[in-house]
């Protein structure tokens, strides 16, 4: 929201009492408190009719410090509010001299000024990160008596912002207007599924904004050195997180708000869908399934969307009878084929749903002011909304949930979530404007502890499109409503890194596009985009996505790389484990893993899977790609060759392939089963050694099907000589040597030919050491 009208101007209506000069610091239980006043005090007579701010500094966790900027204090706080984690605050140093007033924290340290002149100071070390300067924290009212707190922060030369939730604009968010307020806009506009008061910037600090209601941003854009921030009311909390890389910003703001759950491995396989508004009954479903087997294409998942329930029904969670007769033996017999069911729901009750009246008598849904239940025919005729403040309505939302879960269900697609009123009153009393946003987490948590409760930990596993701060916590989340077009898997992809810089580990999309249907060239290119992602998912809306429905080709592009996928899945499961344990996105900008290259600061069209591969999808039917190599070599995991990076490549790549590249000094495992994500991952994994400098060490955990740590290799080089240890599991694995030259002799283990070593299981500790020609 802009307030001004240029740099010198104030906006017609607007009167701006900014921060101008500090009159105390104290020393509080939780930290500092500063008082500052909006005009100079130069006599007595000018405390008088004057403006104050109170500004409260206090550290959650070593490395954040938040700070509470406050107009009236007297205004209550209705909720929602974000769960944070809370700290002792025992880490904190205070230290005072004449000048100024310092809060440390961890590496991190503020400094409030206290001279004639306000201003706060962000310090990573000696190096000034970021800060509020004269007149930069405000309290605004316009000509309607609305009124609004304001902070401004600022942006260094040739720093860059990221994140703010799965923003499928420019990567860089620097010169745009962000407005944090969930919507149901598409992949092809500035609105956004999943907004989230958070960034990131290429200096390695972030800034998260703890309000749930609409936050607006201006990033560089009302001032284009600024980083500027405003909400409705009287009062504005926002924490600085450091480092001092973009990781460790992450990890800190995982932290606080909460680490994303472990999805099961079964959800990294290969979903598949009815699609939405097709005509589809069991005999079709098994048309689909039985057409995946006979081709030999792995399928993990299926997927009813929401015709599975009658129409103008949405949600009453029965089976529509009519084309699906008997739904729990369908289910059985889905599920003896191996297969992991996911029906779609969403939060929404139609006034022809039998859970319509039972929410109207009970108070389950949101009522208006006046006490009647807030409807609209927006999507289902005569809907209302769950009330999910009422403990009551979530317990009986979440009965029928159960009673999928008992019929053979294994995961829900939790859809909307994001056209969520402000014209209503909530059973707890909370806020409307904030439970706009906040609406999704209760909604998706609902689901995703009943799918816990009932399958076990690191068992459960939405399908989400909406979320907000914290929403991370509950996977997976998938992009939303994309085209079929080569320009729909591009925004897909900036929304998805954006995502995964704002704390979600994993993401998803329509693989092939959501609405129209896509021509073939363009299907395929997005198949090995969609299984080179955290997760995969072939959906659409009016049109099947069976890969034969586009031709014979695409079915072979399909088993390739679901076949390749299921291959990795030692290593995608141990990225899993990082994004829990972390809160690092499976998907990773290329800023995130190089921060110190400067070219890989605006990259959008390419990524790191995990800290090892580098994915560079293809987005023209003629198979060309430019992409970008950072120093180092590379070695293409499909076709071996190795390559000196720090340069921009363009090649041309057939249907089976793409820029696929495995990092310097990688230790890349691979499993020994490719027809499915669940097996067990340290039985005949393969290690594969990429370009291991001399002096350098590197290392591969294998996890098991739960998530924990079973195997860990090491391998260390000096000279022609390379030393390996495995603790762990005890089971047989090879270890490969790539882009080292041949095995000369191997002392403590079976080499099996120039390239590789086996090793046979037994024994827990394993060490041996590789003699290079």
């Amino acid at each position: 929201m802009k307030f001004t009208d240029g740099l010198w101007l104030v906006r017609d209506g607007i009167n701006i009492n900014g921060a101008v000069q500090n009159y105390v610091v104290e020393k509080t239980s939780e930290g500092l408190t500063a008082v500052t006043q909006t005009t100079p005090i130069t006599g007595r007579a000018a405390t008088l009719n004057s403006t104050l701010l109170t500004v409260k500094f206090h550290s959650p966790l070593p490395g954040v410090v938040g700070v509470k900027i406050i107009h009236n204090d007297g205004v209550i706080d209705r909720g929602p509010a974000f769960e944070l984690t809370k700290g002792t605050g025992d880490h904190v140093q205070i230290e005072e001299n004449e000048a100024q007033t310092v809060l440390i924290s961890g590496g991190l340290r503020v400094v409030i000024h206290k001279g004639t002149q306000w201003s706060v100071d962000f310090y990573r070390g000696d190096e000034r990160i970021t800060g509020s300067g004269y007149k930069s924290m405000a309290y605004i009212t316009d000509q309607d008596g609305n009124t609004f707190m304001r902070e401004e922060l600022d942006i260094g030369v040739g720093e860059f912002v990221y994140g703010l939730g799965e923003r499928f604009t420019a990567f860089v968010k620097n010169g745009q207007v962000v407005d944090i307020w969930n919507k149901d806009g598409g992949t092809s506009s500035e609105q956004a599924y999943k907004n989230i008061p958070f960034y990131v910037t290429s200096k390695g600090y972030g800034v998260f904004v703890n309000q749930p209601e609409l936050v607006s941003y201006e990033i560089a854009s009302e001032k284009v050195k600024k980083a500027q921030f405003s909400v409705a009311g009287e009062s504005l909390e926002y924490f600085v997180i450091e480092g001092p890389t973009i990781k460790e910003v992450i990890s800190k703001y995982t932290s606080l708000t909460g680490k994303p759950a472990l999805p099961p491995a079964w959800t990294f396989g290969l979903w598949l869908t009815t699609s939405f508004t097709t005509d589809y009954d069991e005999a079709t479903v098994n048309s689909f399934v039985e057409g995946m087997a006979e081709r030999d294409l792995p399928l993990h998942v299926f997927h009813f969307d929401c015709f599975w329930m009658r129409e103008y029904q949405w949600t009453d969670f029965q089976w529509d009878e009519r084309v699906f007769p008997d739904p729990v033996g369908m289910l059985k017999r889905l599920k003896e084929k191996g297969l992991k069911i996911c029906v779609w729901i969403n939060s929404y009750i139609g006034q022809r749903s039998p859970l319509f009246e039972e929410g109207k008598k009970n108070g389950y849904l949101l009522k208006k002011a006046n006490g009647d239940v807030y409807q609209t025919d927006l999507w289902q005729a005569g809907m209302g909304l769950v009330d999910f403040t009422n403990p009551a309505a979530c317990e009986w939302y979440a009965g029928y949930l159960r009673g999928l879960v008992d019929m053979g269900v294994d995961s829900f697609k939790t859809d909307f979530g994001e056209r969520i009123p402000t014209d209503v009153v909530y059973f707890d009393g909370s806020d409307p404007q904030k439970m706009h946003n906040y609406y999704t987490q209760l909604y998706n948590k609902v689901v995703f502890e009943v799918l816990e409760e009932k399958l076990g930990k690191n068992e459960a596993a939405v399908f989400a499109r909406s979320a907000t701060a914290g929403g991370q916590q509950f996977p997976v989340h998938w992009g939303g409503d994309c085209y079929a077009d080569y320009e729909s898997m591009a925004e897909s992809l900036r929304g998805g890194l954006s995502l995964g810089l704002s704390g979600f580990g994993f993401w998803s999309h329509d693989i092939g596009g959501f609405e129209n249907t896509a021509p073939a060239h363009v299907f395929k290119r997005w198949l090995a985009f969609g299984l080179l992602s955290s997760h995969s998912r072939l959906h659409g809306s009016t049109s099947y996505r069976v890969p034969w429905a586009y031709d014979d080709e695409a079915v072979d592009v399909t088993r390739f790389f679901t076949k390749l996928k299921c291959s990795l899945m030692p290593y995608l499961y141990d990225v899993a484990g990082q994004a829990h344990e972390e809160g690092w996105a499976s998907m990773r900008a290329m800023v995130m893993e190089f921060p110190e290259d400067p070219t890989c600061e605006v990259l959008d069209r390419q990524y790191m899977l995990g800290d090892k591969l580098l994915v560079a999808p293809i987005f023209q039917e003629n198979g060309e790609v430019k992409y970008y190599l950072p120093a180092g070599r590379w070695t293409h995991l499909l076709n071996g060759e190795t390559v000196v990076g720090g340069s921009w490549r363009k090649e041309k790549h057939d249907f089976f392939s793409l820029p696929l590249f495995v990092r310097q000094n990688s230790l890349l495992a691979t499993g020994s089963v490719d027809n499915r994500p669940d097996y067990d991952f340290a039985d005949g994994v393969k290690f594969g050694l990429y370009s291991l400098e001399d002096g350098a060490t590197t290392a591969a955990t294998v996890r098991d099907i739960k998530g924990a740590p079973e195997l860990t290799v090491t391998a260390e080089r000096t000279g022609s000589t390379i030393k390996v240890t495995a603790e762990g599991s005890g089971k047989p694995f090879t270890f490969a040597v790539k882009d080292l030259g041949a095995i000369a002799s191997v002392e403590g283990a079976e080499q099996a030919d120039e390239a590789t070593v086996q090793v046979s299981g037994g024994s827990k500790s394993v060490s041996f050491t590789i003699t290079l020609k």
